[in-house]
């Protein structure tokens, strides 16, 4: 079938095959035009099939040779309808690291719950013993608690006030103001419940209760910070209250690791266009603009880009790891640099519909948008009839 972009909002409803085949074999090519990392060997990544997640198994595997094996929710192909673009990356992921003699199996199902987290483990226990890596990438809206059987909901809003500032529609370029009530208390207690740390936490007792965990093991969990422009609705509402959580559990969890001399962390990674991030407002205007800052410091960086730079300069040194004041690593840095965010604030308060084309760069988040669906890819046909019923060559059958 011709396989086009279908859009509805901020969402894409149309994946492309060989688009996402093609994004995933450019990230593999740049790990190895990187060279070799003295990371890690056995790794599961849990929500691996896109963005931060996707990028730290593509590193693990084709950076330091790791045996990988990927956690993850997507929606198959059925005859004539395209499937997510994770199930995509994944099956095009495996099927080269097959073809390079790694190990790649993975498992598509909701990773909140416990049946998951069994059917992980068992495999673990099958296949790699132990592992001396997890890497925890979700990005849910939604959480049922394995244990309550509730249902909790995220929200994005400011806590305290009310909220207005300026937005972009990226798929028009208008800017315009936007206004977000502040969250009640119920509202910031489900958001902490879906993002923060406590399914995190689960995941390495569930495993550690197991013997699963090698000596010296390493969990790392992604969040973001951000500028003042956007703390209002992002770091001081209910997202960052979340995070504050997530960050809290990580010595939470370096306590419980003591005795196989593991660590958490927290990292606190570049802002980039994802498909939650779109959806933010505020964020996409604030992306724009930085887009076009750090392409013209030639300091822009992608997500695997991020993740190689985390890996190989952050992680697997040899010594000890960087963290700030809080125990976080920053790899935001680039970022968040004195000079960027001012002129930022500059540029943030002259946008205007007519001077956003000019003052940022719309058209290189269009482009990642769409990349991340599998469009808009170089070296694609896109008017060649496309297979969309592909399978990924590791899926673990579900029980």
């Amino acid at each position: 079938m011709i396989i086009e972009p279908r859009m509805r909002g901020f969402i894409c409803l149309t994946a492309h095959p060989k688009g996402c085949e093609q994004n995933i074999i450019n990230q593999i090519n740049y790990i190895k035009s990187k060279g070799p990392i003295n990371g890690p060997k056995k790794v599961l990544v849990i929500g691996s099939s896109t963005g931060f997640g996707l990028a730290s198994r593509i590193t693990s595997a084709f950076g330091s040779g790791a045996a990988t094996i990927g956690v993850y929710f997507e929606k198959p192909p059925k005859e004539g309808k395209t499937a997510s673009p994770g199930w995509y990356n994944t099956a095009a992921f495996e099927t080269e690291a097959i073809k390079a003699g790694l190990y790649a199996k993975s498992i598509n199902g909701d990773a909140f719950s416990n049946e998951i987290k069994a059917q992980t483990m068992e495999l673990i226990k099958a296949d790699l013993g132990q592992i001396d890596l997890v890497i925890y990438s979700l990005a849910s809206p939604v959480r049922t608690n394995p244990n309550t059987g509730v249902l909790h909901r995220s929200t994005l809003k400011p806590i305290g006030q009310n909220f207005s500032n300026k937005t972009v529609d990226f798929h028009t370029g208008i800017v315009s103001e936007v206004s977000i009530e502040q969250a009640n208390e119920e509202e910031i207690e489900n958001t902490v419940a879906v993002m923060g740390g406590e399914d995190w936490e689960m995941w390495i007792d569930a495993l550690k209760a197991e013997n699963l965990l090698a000596d010296g093991f390493t969990t790392v969990a992604y969040s973001y910070i951000g500028p003042a422009v956007t703390e209002a609705v992002y770091r001081k509402g209910t997202i960052g209250r979340a995070k504050d959580h997530l960050e809290a559990t990580a010595f939470t969890i370096s306590d419980k690791l003591a005795d196989v001399n593991g660590k958490a962390y927290v990292s606190v990674n570049k802002a980039l266009v994802t498909q939650a991030s779109s959806a933010i407002p505020v964020i996409p205007l604030y992306i724009s603009l930085l887009y076009k800052i750090m392409k013209e410091e030639g300091i822009h960086e992608g997500c695997i880009e991020q993740i190689q730079r985390l890996f190989k300069d952050r992680l697997y040194t040899g010594d000890a790891v960087p963290v700030d004041e809080k125990g976080r690593i920053r790899i935001d840095d680039w970022e968040m640099r004195d000079d960027v965010q001012a002129r930022i604030v500059t540029l943030w308060k002259e946008s205007t519909t007519e001077n956003l084309p000019a003052a940022g760069d719309l058209t290189g988040y269009k482009k990642d948008f769409l990349n991340l669906f599998g469009f808009d890819v170089a070296g694609v046909d896109y008017q060649a009839d496309a297979n969309e019923m592909v399978e990924i060559p590791g899926l673990v059958a579900n029980d």
